[in-house]
Parts: structure tokens; C-alpha cells; sequence
């Protein structure tokens, strides 16, 4: 048992005597009585198929070489994957798309001040760790879509690189501009880096793996322990899709013969300063050579120098050079076409791409999804028939920026704005909670799976785990008390960083991301050791969670497909729009109150200075008090979403008559189609302001944050950024959208109102 578990063994205890199963006489969500029985029985027989042994054999295949885009392995996978969907009776294709992929051709970083040091940039073999051998193959480390650059200049280091971390420096009178900054990794993601760097007027920019968030400060580093060693570095993708998209550089948007078209020399989402990423070994001693202030205390990190932030006195010299090639991406696809209801489309997907070998990221999650399609593959041949078409979908091409899924998506979009019911995505797995992001809409549905999954550890549902857990890392009482009294657990807002992006943020599709995780510390992301040695010692080592994400999202997946009415839920969708809303109410007061007290503190800095010429610090420009916004509009519309929902729950329960829906097969399909657009809803068409390609107005990735999502990011981010015109005027335009989805929830309950009062 998890060291987590043993503090709630009593409460286990008492959990434990509660079957998982004990809610199968309930019918399910969307389901008639009859159905739901039917479905409950079906689903029972596929979780009982996936099998550990088979998805450990699947892991040792595909991660058994590098496998990049455009590799032979990364190929190879791509026809292996497609031979055992047909194997498994599916339809299967491959798909294939063009696209810019560089990869490097010279990088080169020195000290050349006040002393000479050549920095390795390489992850040696380790002789315990059989394919870190696999030089040949191994893409060197770097940051994809970094500009080509050969710059010297003094070093600064600018801690996470985050624009308060400038502002921190700018207050300690050091400016960035002509240098190159340092920044460790965390607390953003990675191509915020070089972003905001060259934001500030620097010409490259180094990103380092830190010891105490990614090294020995936080467990034994590989192979004795998990965590990353000295040498170990992060590749990744640096492209600048928050601020424009993702995928291909030079495409806008494939589905659009209009959208613009740009090259490797113009296109807005490659890095306008060079970048390169090296290991803890390597930044060591140019961290020890700065001078100038020590770091502030919150900057400093594990490794044994005192942190300093420069400039000088050390020199560096950075040259990153790459082939800008076109490589093909192969995506594969198998269908399992629907028998009622085939022009509604479950689409499921998780990426076979690495960056090197990649048995954590993302093979742990490909496998799943190969055990799912397995084991539906022998559910049909038991007789089972989907309602609705299920398309599953191994994506290449995630990795360098959701090069694959973007690209299918755009190509498709007319078909899938028609027809796709949900986007259901995993990319890693490994041991511990069920970790949930996705559209608010399938909140309840997805709290319904999780109650019928048992745990692999506790023996307790996926539910009930994931409740005892999150009371225990509440981090208040009223983060506790909710957990406490909330029918259904919250799901986090969807960000991006995985191929559910062009989906939910550019299309409208309701969707999920899933994946367990949380028992066990990770420090070879990205790296030649994130490898089937590494997983199969320090990862799910009996692939018991493997065969638990394969047993859950194939439940979602066929609860989805086989529904009589799709179960979407809108009620608590209306309750996190409240949530958002006082989340935006209380930003804009902690504004207020930090701009107030920074006024405060440069009035104390400018009389301390009159009176000693030696104090350091300069005092910026004061600014305005941010005025007042109406969020009234928002508010009055969060309202009305709540009433539209309580009418469509209150709707669909009258429908079901004597646990039957009183409706025809054709009442009930164009039901269907009514709730597919939902979540199309809550897009708005001209886009979110400066970057028109992401079109939902309650989430998407940060400009300045990347993964992270920002939520009501129209409204958020005017405000983070002070703009505060604009932010009332996306109040504005947010509520008029949250109106059109209200009068589509209306719509569809008056429709379940005509089926309750026909004879």
C-alpha cells in the first residue's frame, strides 16, 4: 500500500466494504432502464480484457529505439500500430502531413569570461540502462523551432524567466537588454522563456534543469533513484503557439484555404531569439561566474554556489543552427463504424511520438489506448455494436508542438464541427490518482466512469480515492468542505500542451484529458533515460494502472458511444462559470491592491534614496489604480446558464418515462445533434483578441504561462496585462456567448418537454 494511502486505512476500511459496482441497478446517465442494463453488462466484459502482460510487451516494442518525427523507428511504430489495429478487426489507415521539423546542426555554448568552459550538451550512456546506448538514433538536445542564431554577450540570470521575475530585476537596476539570460525550467513552460527574454531585449537564452525541482534535492537521481542525473537535460518545443497556434509553423489553419500561409523565415510561432537547453552539470559553472547582487532568496536553488544574477563577469558564446527540413507526420487512425446513430463520431487519441524513447511520454499512455482498441476489437466479435462511430487515433508528431492532431483536425474540420460528439485524449500514465482536465459540460459523466473503476492499489473506486485524497490535500477548509459536500468532484480546465488543443480551443469539441499519475517522482521528462529501464523501475512497474487507464477511458468511451442521449450535463458547467467569475472579481481587487501598495513602496524608494546615494534600487514609473469593470453582464449570464440548466435536468428526467424515453429514433437523433453543439457554443468565431485561432472563451493556454490554462482567458488575461478597455469589453462579448449557449440548453429542453407532454 501507497505511503499515501496508510493515513486514510481506517476510512479504507470502511470504503472497502462498498462494492465499486454498487450503483449498477441505477440506470446510467442518458440511458433507458433496459439499455443501461445492457451497457453495464457490456462494459463489464471489456474490463475484464485488458491484460498487464500485453501492455508491458507493447511498451518494450515501441520504446525499444528513438522515435522522433521523421525517424525510421517513429515509422516503423506508425505501421506496427497500424498492423495491430487491423489485426484487432478495425478499419485503419494511415494519414500523412507535411511539416517543418527542425532538428539540430551545430549548437555550441562556451564561457569564453573571466574564464574559459565548453559546455558537453550530452547525456551519456549508462551501462545499466541498455538503450541510452542508442547514440546513433538519439536526437541531441535542443529546443525545437529555436531561431537559428551565433550570439556572445555577458550572462544574466533571470530565475524562472517569468515577466515578474524582469520586474524583480529591473527593480534591482539590471537590465537584460544585449545579454543572454540563464532561466531554470518550471513555473512556465519553456518557450515563455525565450519569449519574454527577447521581450526584455535579450539575444538567447539557456534553460537549465535545477537540481532542487528536477534533481537530487528531491530524490535519488537516475539510475539509482528516478530523479534526473547531472548530465540530464529537457529537450522540447519552444514554439510560440500561445500567442499564435500550434502545429505546423507555416500553416494558420489547414481547414481555411484562406488562412494566411508563412515560412520558416516569417512564421510568428518560431522563437525570436536562439535557445538551448542544457543539464545541471553544464550550468553549474557558469551560474558560479556570475557576479553583480546576490539572487533574491526565493531565485536560489540546490546546487552548492552562491546564486548571483549578474551581468558578468561571465561571457558566453551560443550558437544554435538547425535543418530546416519538412518530415512527413503519420498519424493512424482505425474506426469502429456505429450501427444507430454512425454519423456521431468518440473520438479517442494519445500520441506514439518521442522525443527519444519515450516509454513514460507517451508510449505508457499509447499502450493503454492499443488495449482499449483491443480489447473492443473482441467485443465485437461477442456481438457487440457501437451506437456511434468510435475513431481511434495514434497521433505523430505531438512532441515538436501537436504537429499530428493539428494537422488532421484542420483537415477535417468541417466533418468534425458536424459530427465529433467528444475528443477524448491520454498521454502519460503512471501510478497514483485519476487526474482529469476537460470540458465542464462532461464533468458528471466522467464522476459517473470514475465511480466504476476500482483502484488498483486501494481496491477502492477511482471515485473514492480520488475523494480521500483531495480532502487530504485541500488547501483550506473551504476547499474541504466542498469535497465534502459536492456531488460531483471538479475537473481542471483544459490548457494545452497535448493533442486535445486544436480540438476543444480551436473547434469547439467537448472534450477530456486523463491519465494517473501523482506516487511517483519523475526526472527524465524528455531525456535518453525516459525509457523502458527507467519506467519498468521506477514508473508502474506492474502495468496494473495501465490496465486501469485502459479500463477507463474505454468505459467513457463506450458509455458515450452506445447513449440513448448524449450525457452532457450543463449544471455543472454554470456552477464553475460562478466560479470563474469570482475568480476574475477577486483578480481584479488583488490588482488594485498590489498596484496600491507598489505605489506605496516606490514613494518609501524614492525618499530613501534622496537621503542615501548608495541605495541601489531604481524606482520605476507609478502606475493608475485600475478602474473599475462591470462584470454585471457576465454575472446576469452566469445566472441565466444556471436556470437553462435546471430546466434541461428537470426536462430529461420527465422524459424518461417509466425508465423509458418517450421519444422516436429520430426525435432522439435530432436531440443529439442539438447537444453535440454545445460546447461549439461557448466558441466565439472572431477569436480571443491577437490570437484569432483560439476561439473558446472559457479556456485556453496562457500567453505568458503556455500549458497552464487561463480560464475566461479573454477576460483574465486583459486584466493580468492591464488592459483594462479591453477587459471590458471581453466581458461583454463572453456573456453574449454564454447567452447563445443558454438559449441552445433551452432549445433542447423544450424539445424533451414536447416528447413528456405527447401522449
Amino acid at each position: 500500500m501507497s505511503r499515501h494511502l496508510r493515513a486514510f486505512w481506517p476510512l479504507l476500511f470502511v470504503f472497502s466494504l462498498l462494492p465499486v459496482q454498487a450503483l449498477d441497478e441505477a440506470p446510467l446517465d442518458g440511458y433507458s432502464t433496459q439499455n443501461s442494463k445492457s451497457e453495464r453488462s457490456w462494459e463489464r466484459q471489456f474490463r475484464a480484457l485488458p491484460e498487464p502482460d500485453k501492455l508491458r510487451a507493447y511498451m518494450q516494442r515501441l520504446s525499444a529505439r528513438p522515435h522522433h518525427v521523421g525517424s525510421a523507428y517513429d515509422q516503423d511504430n506508425a505501421q506496427w500500430i497500424l498492423a495491430q489495429f487491423k489485426s484487432w478487426g478495425l478499419e485503419a489507415r494511415i494519414e500523412s502531413f507535411d511539416i517543418l521539423f527542425p532538428t539540430p546542426k551545430k549548437r555550441v555554448l562556451e564561457m569564453i569570461e573571466p574564464s574559459r568552459f565548453v559546455a558537453k550538451l550530452q547525456e551519456p550512456a549508462l551501462a545499466v540502462d541498455p538503450t541510452s546506448s542508442q547514440q546513433s538514433e538519439q536526437l541531441p538536445t535542443y529546443n525545437a523551432y529555436s531561431v537559428d542564431g551565433d550570439v556572445t554577450a555577458p550572462l544574466v540570470y533571470v530565475n524562472y524567466g517569468l515577466p515578474e521575475d524582469y520586474e524583480k530585476l529591473e527593480r534591482l537596476g539590471i537590465s537584460v537588454k544585449g545579454a543572454i539570460v540563464i532561466a531554470r525550467y518550471y513555473h512556465s513552460w519553456r518557450g515563455i522563456k525565450p519569449k519574454v527574454a527577447a521581450e526584455h531585449g535579450a539575444i538567447g537564452c539557456i534553460i537549465y534543469s535545477e537540481p532542487r525541482e528536477d534533481g537530487y534535492f528531491e530524490d535519488d537521481v537516475f539510475p539509482k533513484g528516478p530523479m534526473r542525473p547531472p548530465d540530464g537535460v529537457q529537450r522540447g518545443s519552444v514554439m510560440d503557439f500561445p500567442s499564435s497556434f500550434p502545429g505546423d509553423p507555416r500553416n494558420f489553419d489547414r481547414g481555411d484555404p484562406n488562412a494566411p500561409r508563412f515560412t520558416a523565415q516569417n512564421a510568428p510561432s518560431i522563437s525570436k531569439i536562439p535557445v538551448l537547453p542544457i543539464s545541471y552539470g553544464d550550468a553549474q559553472p557558469l551560474l558560479a561566474a556570475l557576479g553583480g547582487p546576490m539572487a533574491p532568496e526565493r531565485w536560489r536553488g540546490s546546487l552548492a554556489i552562491p546564486y548571483h544574477v549578474g551581468p558578468g563577469p561571465a561571457k558566453v558564446h551560443l550558437v544554435v543552427e538547425s535543418n530546416w527540413d519538412v518530415k512527413n507526420v503519420n498519424d493512424v487512425i482505425a474506426t469502429i463504424p456505429g450501427t444507430g446513430e454512425a454519423d456521431e463520431w468518440i473520438v479517442r487519441g494519445n500520441h506514439h511520438d518521442g522525443w527519444v524513447n519515450g516509454a513514460m511520454d507517451p508510449i505508457s499512455g499509447q499502450i493503454s489506448l492499443l488495449e482499449e482498441a483491443r480489447a473492443l476489437g473482441e467485443l465485437l466479435k461477442q456481438g457487440w455494436k457501437p451506437k456511434r462511430t468510435i475513431i481511434y487515433c495514434a497521433w505523430d508528431g505531438e512532441e515538436p508542438m501537436l504537429l499530428g492532431s493539428t494537422a488532421w483536425a484542420e483537415a477535417h474540420e468541417k466533418e468534425l464541427v458536424q459530427h465529433a460528439a467528444v475528443y477524448i485524449n491520454t498521454d502519460s500514465n503512471d501510478r497514483g490518482r485519476l487526474d482529469l482536465e476537460g470540458s465542464h459540460s462532461l464533468e458528471h459523466f466522467l464522476n459517473g466512469v470514475m465511480r466504476d473503476i476500482e483502484d488498483p492499489e486501494s481496491k477502492l473506486s477511482v471515485w473514492q480515492r480520488n475523494h480521500l485524497t483531495g480532502i487530504r490535500h485541500a488547501k483550506d477548509d473551504d476547499e474541504r468542505k466542498e469535497l465534502r459536500s459536492r456531488a460531483d468532484q471538479r475537473i481542471g480546465a483544459l490548457g494545452s500542451g497535448t493533442d486535445y488543443t486544436a480540438f476543444v480551443d480551436h473547434l469547439g469539441i467537448a472534450s477530456v484529458n486523463a491519465g494517473y499519475g501523482g506516487e511517483d517522482p519523475e526526472g527524465i521528462y524528455h531525456s535518453i533515460y525516459d525509457d523502458f529501464y527507467w519506467y519498468t523501475h521506477f514508473g508502474d512497474r506492474d502495468f496494473v494502472y495501465g490496465r486501469a487507464l485502459a479500463q477507463t477511458i474505454g468505459t467513457a468511451v463506450m458509455r458515450m458511444a452506445d447513449a440513448d442521449v448524449l450525457p452532457y450535463q450543463f449544471s455543472n458547467l454554470a456552477d464553475t462559470v460562478h466560479v470563474y467569475l469570482k475568480e476574475l472579481q477577486d483578480l481584479l481587487k488583488k490588482k488594485q491592491n498590489e498596484i496600491k501598495e507598489r505605489n506605496t513602496e516606490i514613494d518609501e524608494e524614492v525618499f530613501r534614496a534622496v537621503y542615501d546615494p548608495r541605495h541601489p534600487t531604481v524606482a520605476p514609473p507609478k502606475e493608475e489604480v485600475p478602474p473599475f469593470l462591470n462584470f454585471a453582464p457576465m454575472a446576469n449570464a452566469a445566472d441565466a446558464l444556471a436556470q437553462a440548466a435546471e430546466r434541461y435536468d428537470k426536462a430529461l428526467s420527465a422524459a424518461r418515462k417509466d425508465g423509458q424515453f418517450a421519444a422516436t429514433d429520430a426525435q432522439l437523433h435530432e436531440l443529439n445533434l442539438k447537444l453535440i453543439e454545445s460546447e461549439r457554443k461557448l466558441t466565439d468565431p472572431a477569436g480571443l483578441p491577437r490570437r484569432p485561432w483560439y476561439k473558446h472563451v472559457l479556456t485556453a493556454p496562457g500567453v505568458y504561462t503556455g500549458y497552464e490554462p487561463k480560464t475566461v482567458p479573454g477576460v483574465r488575461e486583459a486584466i493580468e496585462q492591464k488592459h483594462w478597455a479591453e477587459a471590458d469589453e471581453q466581458i461583454e462579448q463572453v456573456a453574449k456567448v454564454l447567452q447563445g449557449e443558454v438559449e441552445l440548453i433551452d432549445s433542447a429542453a423544450k424539445e424533451l418537454a414536447s416528447w413528456a407532454a405527447a401522449p
